[in-house]
């Protein structure tokens, strides 16, 4: 039987790069803010997640759609969005940021770019922020313009990414700070080039204006990787669960709010900044989560998709549920991202899981990010 394939229209969009991953054998899709993400290339999640903390990769990160403000009223539009503090952001700063809605549930967590006073722009997770970004301005009256602009981002991840980059931007590339970003220049056109990804292994997110710019910044960069073991990839979910980074739609949703989601220090309560659910979050903070994102490590083979949520217990009481697993070759056990109940989130505390394969693996509530030791917690 052959494999079901997704079927790209204009409502599934493809993105510059998809004819240079249809190329390299991409083995799966799925769909992200209405556009296709490259899942795979035929290697297994353990052996891309052994490339990537190795080597360098190339991945089609297209997805990840821009939400543009422009006007006199864009940061007030932005703070009102965001609890998370952007008085003192400065122009070539990104933020990441929790945005939430009057109770304070989670709607999207993007990475803002300040590009002027006047200018921001918004990373999204898998969401139409765009959408209620526009509905809010038109109901404030605000002066400013909300769109979606022509931009591709891709992302050049692992511990080779900054000389990969460097032969293709120049070595000011190398001076570019974390969560920071500037403009380069490669074959008569300026990218923005910033220090960011959804890895741990270090990297960039070039954010390449123009459908057309795409494939041959895509050709440039694969070539000057060739001596360097180059591999398309993706957002590896091994790496992301021991990294402790969270996946809108999966850890969190808007049933949960940030401080479920370990995203205290991005909530600014006390009255400060004028934001969305700013009195709801300040109540949350006053009384504390009664639950928390945590990783779990636990015993057995490796365990099949989590398709739904697993529910995990403590001595027979329930404690909560994961959200995310994979084996880990680090680890040599399986690792996972849960939300878990307020008596039982503490590391070390001992956890039973329920993979929905019938059977009941032995684990271990364990920090974020994960470490070796964690698993002897």
């Amino acid at each position: 039987m052959s494999a079901a394939r997704l079927q790209v229209s204009r409502r599934q969009r493809a993105t510059p790069y998809t004819p240079r991953v249809e190329a390299l054998g991409v083995s799966g899709f799925a769909v992200v803010n209405h556009t296709i993400l490259p899942k795979g290339f035929g290697r297994s999640e353990q052996l891309d997640y052994l490339h990537l903390r190795e080597h360098v990769q190339l991945w089609d990160v297209g997805c990840e759609r821009q939400v543009e403000l422009a006007g006199a009223d864009a940061a007030r539009l932005a703070q009102w969005l965001t609890p998370r503090d952007l008085r003192d952001m400065q122009p070539g700063q990104c933020r990441y940021a929790p945005l939430v809605d009057e109770q304070g549930g989670m709607l999207n967590d993007p990475v803002i770019l300040k590009l002027a006073d006047n200018r921001f722009r918004l990373s999204i997770a898998d969401a139409d922020i765009g959408l209620w970004a526009q509905g809010l301005a038109l109901g404030r009256g605000l002066d400013v313009t909300v769109d979606e602009p022509d931009v591709w981002p891709l992302a050049v991840q692992g511990p080779k990414s900054d000389d990969l980059a460097a032969r293709v931007f120049g070595d000011a590339v190398r001076d570019i700070g974390f969560f920071r970003f500037t403009w380069l220049e490669y074959a008569g056109h300026e990218y923005l080039v910033a220090r960011s990804g959804f890895s741990r292994q270090g990297g960039f997110e070039v954010y390449v204006e123009g459908f057309e710019r795409g494939a041959p910044l895509w050709d440039a960069l694969w070539e000057a990787g060739s001596d360097l073991d180059i591999a398309p990839g993706y957002p590896n979910l091994i790496e992301r669960i021991e990294g402790g980074l969270l996946s809108y739609g999966n850890e969190m949703t808007r049933a949960n709010n940030p401080f479920e989601c370990n995203l205290d220090k991005f909530c600014r309560v006390d009255g400060a900044i004028d934001c969305i659910g700013r009195d709801a979050l300040a109540e949350i903070a006053r009384s504390g989560p009664a639950r928390r994102i945590r990783g779990v490590i636990f015993d057995g083979e490796p365990s099949p998709p989590c398709r739904h949520p697993w529910p995990l217990a403590v001595a027979g009481v329930a404690a909560g549920a994961i959200t995310s697993a994979a084996f880990s070759p680090r680890f040599e056990r399986n690792v996972a991202l849960g939300m878990l109940e307020r008596d039982f989130w503490e590391p070390g505390t001992r956890v039973s899981v329920d993979c929905g394969d019938g059977s009941e693996r032995r684990g271990i509530v364990s920090h974020l990010p994960m470490e070796e030791a964690d698993a002897g917690l």
